[in-house]
This record gives structure tokens, sequence and C-alpha cells, in this order.
């Protein structure tokens, strides 16, 4: 793809809509020259006024000739659009269904690591923007540039001198407009950043609106916000600042063909080297050539956001899909074994080196370390978030590229710290872990992660809407939830990302019970800061700098990891100082 021409992978992408787009050009190009027929008919008149015809039926004749193409050419014009912008549409409706649909054969980790601003922008509004380009750019630019072409070769069958006299204003207007065009792209790029910074700006400061209130910081989030809304308005003022000039000096320019063709013109005629009719109709027909080009030139914006655009649409078009088999296979036990992995987001510092472990079939299982030590990456390779690009991740013995995506996701439950609840109902959130799941089974997973008290007293209960992401109810309803709709699911594996972390302490024996009820006979990784809760945990693994440091029971570290032993102390120090307060 990257060897292929913006323009040339645009009509790639129209590929079922090229019939469609070819008779629009088509329709339009005869368009253009059933326009060119009044300038014609028109010299026709003036010449014969001034050599003396005065026959009215002649001059009748050639209105009706003139009034037929200029019919003519609004009615193929009409026509084209209609059919180009159908075609348009069509091609945006195709791209977005191939865009939307390639989204979930993404490793999981690359679209959540995607601001959703951005995202936005590239699928709504960068696709948006092929519209013009499709329906008018192809069919219209197309015509524009046939028209005066076949104005300047009857030009040259009536006087080659004449013709070429019309041209020499067009390039000398160009020449104004290539100054504008010289980095054009470059700066479109520009412009297409500082929207999805902007984008991301607009989504982060609505979606921390409540955290931004409850901590008085207001006054310091707008001003964030409100600088990336002015640097966006500064760099396009700038940029259409830089423009102004040479593209009006362009464009006033380039039109003005006869201030070449009548002072020549007038003195060849008076030495008796061009006949005056020829005179006539080479000032008439030259009149046809600038708009048509001018025109043209209008499209020059859209060439030049091609580029991008495409660039943007195929950035997810051409992404690397996840490899997995489509068949599923019988997965005996949950054995876990990490062989020699290590992984980087993409190319970059490495997060994860070498790493070496097993996880049995049915046993409790911890991650711990300092933040950035690579845990969360970890948990969720072996979720299958992404797939490891060195070593070998294993499930019951089997290579996890081996196994489906969808069997894959059916075997592991992640609870993230940060959960994400649907605006829809309570009781479909939870339905989301087993789509079909009866009414009762759903309930009886909100009673077991203790959700059942809280809902409840909801006006609606099960029936409530939480609204987008969750937002009419507090951090621990969403995670209980959450908890819920992972016991429905009631994967064989079970992994718990911080899970607990929002949760009050006057529920959190509540919880700790619904955990203990989802993690029962199933294979579970916590990943945790406060070390008192995977105390009984089967194997604690001490992730350090993308290594595993040291793994073993509480009490295997506590005697022979003085790394984990100092994480204990001030984990311990802290609860102290909790309690005192």
């Amino acid at each position: 793809m990257k060897n292929t021409s913006p323009m040339r992978r645009l009509w790639q992408l129209a590929a079922a809509e090229h019939g469609r787009l070819r008779t629009a050009i088509a329709l339009a190009a005869l368009g253009v020259l059933a326009g060119i027929v009044p300038y014609w008919a028109a010299a026709e008149m003036i010449t014969a006024l001034l050599f003396g015809a005065a026959e009215p039926r002649f001059y009748l004749i050639l209105c009706l000739i003139a009034f037929v193409g200029y019919a003519l050419r609004s009615i193929l014009y009409a026509q084209a659009l209609a059919l180009s912008h159908r075609a348009a549409f069509a091609v945006l409706r195709g791209i977005r269904t191939r865009v939307l649909e390639k989204l979930p054969k993404l490793p999981l980790g690359v679209v959540i690591d995607h601001a959703s601003g951005a995202m936005k922008h590239t699928i709504v509004d960068q696709v948006e923007s092929m519209e013009r380009t499709i329906a008018h750019l192809w069919p219209e630019m197309t015509a524009n540039t046939f028209g005066p072409l076949c104005i300047f070769v009857y030009l040259l069958f009536l006087d080659w001198r004449m013709a070429l006299l019309s041209l020499v204003s067009i390039p000398v207007g160009m020449v104004f407009m290539a100054i504008v065009m010289r980095d054009y792209e470059k700066k479109y790029a520009g412009a297409v950043q500082a929207t999805d910074e902007m984008n991301a700006a607009v989504v982060e400061y609505i979606g921390g609106i409540e955290v931004i209130k409850a901590f008085n910081q207001g006054t310091a989030s707008y001003e964030t916000f409100s600088e990336k809304v002015r640097a966006n308005a500064s760099y396009y003022y700038h940029w259409m600042l830089h423009c102004q000039l040479p593209m009006s000096v362009g464009k006033v320019v380039s039109p003005t063909t006869l201030i070449t063709i009548l002072p020549v013109g007038w003195l060849w005629y008076q030495d008796g080297t061009l006949p005056m009719d020829v005179f006539i109709q080479t000032i008439i027909l030259s009149l046809g050539i600038a708009g048509p080009l001018l025109a043209s030139m209008s499209f020059i914006d859209a060439l030049a956001k091609v580029g991008t655009t495409v660039d943007a649409v195929d950035a997810f078009l051409s992404a690397e899909e996840q490899h997995h088999a489509t068949e599923p296979i019988p997965v005996g036990t949950t054995d876990i074994s990490v062989e020699q992995v290590s992984f980087a987001y993409d190319g970059k510092k490495t997060v994860l080196n070498n790493i070496h472990l097993t996880i049995r079939s049915g046993t409790l299982n911890a991650f711990v370390g300092a933040s950035g030590s690579g845990k969360s990456t970890l948990a969720r390779l072996i979720a299958g978030y992404w797939d490891v690009q060195d070593g070998s991740i294993r499930i019951g013995g089997h290579d996890l590229k081996d196994i489906p995506l969808p069997q894959l996701y059916d075997l592991v439950s992640f609870v993230a710290q940060d959960t994400y609840l649907f605006d829809d109902t309570i009781r479909e959130n939870i339905r989301l872990g087993k789509p079909s799941a009866r009414d009762t089974q759903v309930e009886r997973a909100a009673e077991m992660a203790g959700c059942a008290a809280f809902i409840r007293r909801l006006a609606h209960g099960y029936d409530t809407r939480v609204g987008s992401g969750g937002s009419h109810l507090s951090g621990g309803e969403r995670q209980r939830i959450a908890i819920a709709r992972a016991m429905l699911k009631d994967a064989p594996i079970v992994i718990l990302d911080e899970a607990t972390a929002y949760i009050d302490p006057e529920n959190e024996a509540v919880i700790q019970r619904a955990v203990a009820q989802l993690i029962a006979g199933k294979t579970v990784i916590i990943i945790a800061h406060r070390l008192s809760t995977i105390i009984d945990a089967d194997t604690i693994f001490l992730i350090a700098d993308g290594t595993v440091a040291a793994q073993g029971t509480h009490v295997q570290l506590l005697d022979g990891c003085m790394e984990y032993r100092s994480m204990w102390q001030a984990h311990i120090s802290a609860k102290d100082g909790d309690a005192d307060d």
C-alpha cells in the first residue's frame, strides 16, 4: 500500500462503485462540452452582426442552439452529481463498515491504547471528508479539465498563435497557487494532529468533569482544555493567513486571458494576418478556459487532504491483526505457562524481558511489584490482549495462537480496576458476561456479587440505566456490577487487576466474599498493591523491571526476598497509619 498513490488507493477503496463513478465522469464531461456551445453560438452571432447578416431566423436558430447547449449542460451535470453522490455515500458506508469490522480483529490492547477522540476523528470526520473527493473531485475535476482542453484544441485549429496567447495568464496565476501547495500536505497533517489533540482534550475534560469538580480543579483543567482549542484555532488562522495573498493573486491573474489576446490579436488583425471572425471567436471562447480550470483548482485542498486521510484509514485497515487458529480445540486444563516472553509496545522500550513462569490449574496466584514493572501487561498478554512477540504463552499445553480468539476470551474473565459500563440497564450490563443468560441467572450473579441491595434501592431496580460509562453509579457499585458480570460468565481463568480498588470499607467484606465465590475452583491471577489481600495466594510472583525477580508463598518471600519484605513493611506501616487516623 505504501507505494500506491493516495488517489489510486482511494479509487481502490471505491472499487464497488466504479461503474457509477465512471458514468458520472462521462456525463460531467459531456455536460462541459455542451456548456461550450453557448460560447460558440455567441461568437457566431457577433461575427454575423459585424459582417451585416440581418436574417432574424439565423439569430433565432443560434439562440436555440445556445439554449439547448445550456440545458444539456445543466441536465447532464445534475445527473452526474446525483450518480457520484450515491456512489460516494455508498463508498463511505463501505469504508466505515470495513474499519468497524477491522477493530475487533486488532489486538485489544491496541484499541484500548488509542485515544477515543482521535479514533472518532478518523472514523467519523476524516472518512466524511472523502465525500467531497469522491462525489465532486473525480467527475467535476475531470470534466473541468477536459472542457478547456477541447476549447484549446479548437483554438489551435482556428489559429495556433491565438490558442497559445489564451494560455499565458493561466500558468502565471498557477505559480502563485503553487507557492501555497508547496507544503500543503505537511500543513494539513499538522492540522489533523491539532484537531486530534483538541478532540482528545474535549473527551478527557467531559469524561473527567466529576473528578475536576470534586477536587476544585475546574480552572486549571479548563485552562488545559481551552489551550488545546485555542491551539487548534491558532493553527488554522495562521495557515489561512499564509495562504491568503498568493491564492488571491492566483485567482485574480489566471482568468485574465484577454490581457494578451486583445492587444496582440488587434495588431495581427490590423496587419491582415488574423481574420476578424477568428479574432472574435478566440475572444469569446477563451473566456471559457479559465473558469473550469479555476473550478478544478478549488479541488487542490481536497487533493492535498487525500493523502493524510487515506493514510489514516489505511492505518486501521492495514494494521496487524492477531493471528489465531479459527477452529476450536479441546483445552483440558487451565495450567498456564509463560516461556521466555519479551514484549514492547509498538517496538519501543521493552516492558517485559524474558519472563518465565508457571501457574497451576485451580491455584490462586498474585502479581506484585512497583507501578510500571509490567504486572498488568503480563496479565493482559495471558488474556490475549496482544500476541507475544518473543517466546510463547500456553494454556492447557496449547499455545495461545492455536486457540481461536473467541474461545480464548471465553476461557478468561478479566476484571480491571477501571471497568466500563454501557449506557444501558444494570440487567443488560451484567448480561454481557453471558448474553444467553436468563433474568434469574443475572439476578443470581448480582446477589453473589453483593449488588442486589443497592439495586433494590433504585427506582427501576435492574432496569435502571447506568449512564454513559456507568456515570450514574459510584465507583464501588460499578466494580460490583463488573464482578457480577464475571460471575455470570463463569470462565475457568479469572484475572483481577486491582478489582477491589474502589470498594469502600463498609462493603469490603461483602466484596471479598463475592470475589471468593467468583474465584472458587478456578485458576486465578490477582494483581494487587494491597499485599494483605493476597497473603493466602499459592504463589506470589514479584515483577521488577519486566522480569520475575522472585516467586513463592507469602512466608517464603518474607524470609528470602528483601524487596518483597520492604514492600510488606511499607504496606503494614500504611495500614497502621490508617488505623491511627
